[in-house]
């Protein structure tokens, strides 16, 4: 038989390149897989919320607004879910009974501060504005709230929401946060109009994020439930008003059918107050 040394020579080389190629190939499909793997671990790594819920959900409403207690909490009350109301004790005298009552049927009641001091960029917050306080000023703001809350419903307030979500005081190179005051006083402290749920295992207690919920209906706050799902994070949704269609108004429409959907066993949502999710968060983290 005549051997053809060319062709032998050529399969020869060919056979050599695919023996240095193959392993390069199995290294690329060994760290294409490790990835997988890791990406996976990564996503079932999620915080442990109780009877293996997937995510927790705060309801909560700032300033005491009259229409919380009139027609929000009957509401919450019928179905049997807990919120937090950040309230002003100015306003909260206008409807005392109802809140009264709030308490009684075990709603958490939060301090929004004595006078509600925003930016003085806000012409109605102008004679109240942060700019023109000082740290001890704003310490004085939420000890007389909290005194006032106490003998007003006999209930300490152990969670703070910012008035307009804004976390400072003083003005320019005198501005100073009151974040370590919060987190010094409080177990949780809520910001307002954030753009993310939070993370139970990294979260800054004294500053949560909180999503509006004013003005929604529920296709909107779905998606936001959905990722909590997703991602096992704590949802915090914040509003007003509580009624029908309006200015700073949380729907009841749409509060109604979140209410249905995390009480679905099979949508895995724990939905508690924000104190009780702080509180679980802080005694179950690692």
């Amino acid at each position: 038989m005549k051997l053809n040394t060319q062709s032998f020579a050529l399969n020869l080389k060919h056979n050599k390149r695919a023996i240095t190629i193959f392993p390069q190939l199995l290294i690329l499909v060994f760290i294409v897989l490790l990835s997988d793997v890791t990406n996976a671990q990564s996503d079932s790594a999620v915080f442990a919320w109780p009877e293996g819920k997937r995510a927790a959900v705060s309801l909560s409403f700032d300033d005491a607004r009259e229409s919380q207690v009139i027609s929000g909490t009957p509401l919450l009350d019928q179905y049997g879910v807990k919120a937090t109301f950040y309230v002003v004790p100015s306003t909260m005298e206008k409807q005392l009974d109802g809140w009264k009552k709030a308490v009684t049927n075990g709603h958490e009641i939060g301090n929004h501060t004595l006078t509600h001091p925003c930016t003085g960029n806000f012409s109605w917050s102008r004679n109240n504005a942060l700019e023109d306080y000082t740290l001890k000023q704003i310490r004085n703001e939420l000890k007389e709230c909290n005194k006032r809350i106490r003998e007003l419903l006999n209930v300490k307030a152990e969670v703070f929401a910012y008035p307009c979500g804004q976390k400072f005081v003083g003005k320019g190179i005198n501005t100073k946060s009151y974040v370590p005051l919060v987190a010094e006083m409080f177990i949780a402290g809520r910001g307002w109009m954030d753009e993310a749920a939070n993370d139970p295992v990294y979260c800054n207690f004294a500053q949560l994020t909180a999503i509006e919920m004013d003005g929604k209906d529920f296709d909107q706050i779905l998606p936001l439930l959905k990722e909590a799902k997703k991602t096992g994070q704590w949802l915090v949704l914040a509003g007003h008003e509580m009624g029908e269609p309006g200015f700073q108004t949380t729907r009841l429409v749409m509060l109604k059918k979140l209410i249905e959907y995390a009480q679905d066993p099979s949508n895995g949502i724990w939905i508690k107050p924000v104190g009780t999710v702080a509180r679980y968060i802080q005694e179950h983290k690692d």
